[in-house]
């Protein structure tokens, strides 16, 4: 037996079928015809404020004729600095139907980050938070020259007059001062909503054509976009919705994910929620497990998707314990390794066989395998590929021999959500897309082996990464950003063992100081260069742990010897 022989088929649901018919539409084409169908069904409740999918079909269109007005259409890019709130599903389902691509750019980036991401993806609009709009944006209005408009949102925009009034002054609720920026026209979200009419959209959009734009990290150099087209993320739809066929219906399910937007794991759930007329619970700080609770007590959803680290969060939550989960029929995870201990602790409490390990990433739209709904689920495992997809494990040397089952060695995918390619990165995208046998592979980095019966593990994630709560680090990128502090020769990053959390490391930066900086105080260097870190790096990226050594050990060519630092 060989990967060809697809082993894996053999533990599909009857009902599924090995491959799918991808239809020739777009996601804006599923998403309209939910937004007709179900106009009267709840779109998304929202901090006690809901609104139907009549209202979002209504407010996206009038973002999609504002964008449209300034002259943005199909080959430009929108970016989306939000958190999980109403005005990120408006402006992305509005961008979309104007035939722009859209950009998640994470609220946690530094103004550094965020202005390569802007130029990268060569957007034209930004729309972000007033907070983040004084404390981020101003410090890089200059260095950003594509872009010419920046959409102003508030975060309780959509709250009821008194309480929007006593959030501000009881200072519960974040935001920022909004002044003229030279250069840029700065609108504020409201104002799109009141001055532009809820027509259709005059545009032709192609299923070919690029839908998003999601940036990733690299082991070498900065975050790449990954340029995803409709038909990628409308095939991955149907695998996944076909996937949960006869437990799930569309129009009728409620949805609960603190994945944030930003994150491909999070838009995915959101794109889907809108193709398949799903309800969504906006979660727009997944760190409040206590509001996540309450959320689920009155809404009672029926998926439920999330990071293992959150899903752990939750399960130490008092309130979590008392719930009433009868009406959960899927608890989704991924991004991370779930461990098999604390799947089993978890399935005590929201009951046997309900969550779904699966394995993907963001050049994968993101799915690549799922566990089983209603079949085998083998514990530790992220289940088998789905419809449509192979995969094969390939020798670690240079890719070109298939490994016997059981042995470890390098994932590569082929199916039709796999990505379009890196933006502008002919070269990486020549390296991760290869042709083997005459199909179109992606080499996804990271270490896996394959049992007999076409169950996937995945050993270790790509060289070099690490994950703290969900979130990738990339130690290239980060000690890139470390070299600039003038005491740093040589550093590295590792990941230590999290003691509370197994599926999650704790970042260590370990360093070799410049020869002008040796014998100096090595508290106050290290209070220097955590500082020059905060300013300068993602929250998730700044090390917990700062480590000076005499000389970072290196291989036998010349590379730091990250094995032994670990």
């Amino acid at each position: 037996m060989n990967y060809d022989d697809r082993p894996w088929l053999g533990h599909y649901e009857e009902r599924l079928t090995p491959e799918i018919s991808v239809p020739d539409v777009t996601s804006v084409d599923l998403m309209e015809a939910s937004f007709d169908d179900f106009a009267d069904r709840p779109a998304f409740h929202f901090l006690g404020v809901t609104q139907t999918f009549g209202d979002l079909n209504a407010h996206s269109l009038r973002f999609a004729n504002f964008l449209a007005e300034i002259g943005c259409g199909p080959g430009d890019v929108v970016g989306i600095s939000l958190p999980n709130i109403p005005q990120y599903m408006i402006a992305h389902a509005g961008a979309l139907r104007a035939g722009c691509a859209a950009t998640g750019v994470s609220p946690l980036l530094s103004a550094k980050e965020v202005t390569h991401q802007l130029n990268d993806s060569g957007a034209r609009v930004l729309v972000t938070l007033d907070s983040l709009f004084e404390q981020r944006f101003l410090k890089l209005q200059e260095k950003v020259p594509k872009l010419t408009h920046v959409v102003v949102a508030n975060v309780a925009e959509f709250f009821p007059g008194l309480k929007r009034v006593l959030g501000k002054l009881l200072k519960k609720i974040p935001s920022g001062k909004i002044v003229p920026v030279p250069g840029k026209t700065v609108v504020a979200f409201p104002e799109i909503l009141r001055a532009y009419p809820a027509k259709p959209a005059q545009v032709a959009v192609r299923p070919e054509d690029t839908c998003l734009i999601q940036y990733t990290g690299g082991t070498t150099g900065l975050p790449k976009g990954t340029e995803l087209t409709h038909r990628n993320l409308v095939a991955n739809v149907h695998q996944y919705m076909g996937w949960l066929e006869g437990d799930v219906e569309r129009g009728k399910e409620t949805y609960c994910s603190g994945f944030p937007f930003f994150h491909l794991a999070g838009l995915g759930v959101c794109m889907a929620s809108m193709a398949m007329g799903f309800t969504q619970l906006l979660i727009p700080d997944p760190r409040n497990t206590k509001h996540i609770c309450k959320e689920i007590a009155t809404h009672r959803p029926t998926l439920l998707t999330n990071v293992p680290s959150l899903y752990q969060m939750m399960l130490e939550t008092p309130e979590f314990k008392s719930l009433d989960f009868s009406s959960v029929k899927a608890c989704v995870s991924g991004a991370a390794p779930f461990s098999v201990e604390a799947i089993q602790n978890f399935e005590a409490v929201v009951g046997q066989g309900k969550v779904l390990e699966l394995y993907g990433m963001t050049e994968a739209s993101p799915i690549l395998t799922m566990n089983p709904h209603k079949g085998q689920k083998k514990i530790g495992s992220v289940g088998v590929p789905v419809q449509s997809t192979w995969l094969k494990i390939m020798d670690l040397e240079d890719g070109t021999r298939e490994v016997p089952f059981g042995e470890e060695g390098e994932i590569i995918a082929h199916g039709p959500q796999i990505m379009k390619g890196y933006l502008n990165q002919p070269d990486e995208t020549a390296h991760a897309v290869r042709e083997y046998q005459d199909r179109r592979w992606f080499y996804t980095g990271d270490i896996g082996k394959m049992d007999e019966d076409g169950y996937l593990y995945v050993v270790d994630r790509a060289k070099d990464m690490l994950i703290v709560g969900g979130y990738k680090v990339f130690s290239r990128e980060a000690e890139e950003t470390l070299y600039e502090h003038p005491a740093v020769e040589y550093c590295a990053y590792v990941g230590v063992s999290h003691p509370e959390r197994p599926d999650s490391h704790r970042v260590k930066a370990v360093i070799q100081l410049a020869s002008g900086y040796k014998g100096k105080d090595e508290q106050e260097l290290e209070k220097d260069i955590m500082a020059f870190c905060k300013e300068n790096m993602a929250p998730y990226k700044v090390p917990k742990i700062v480590q000076f050594v005499d000389t970072i050990p290196l291989t036998s060519v010349g590379k730091v010897d990250k094995k032994a630092l670990r």
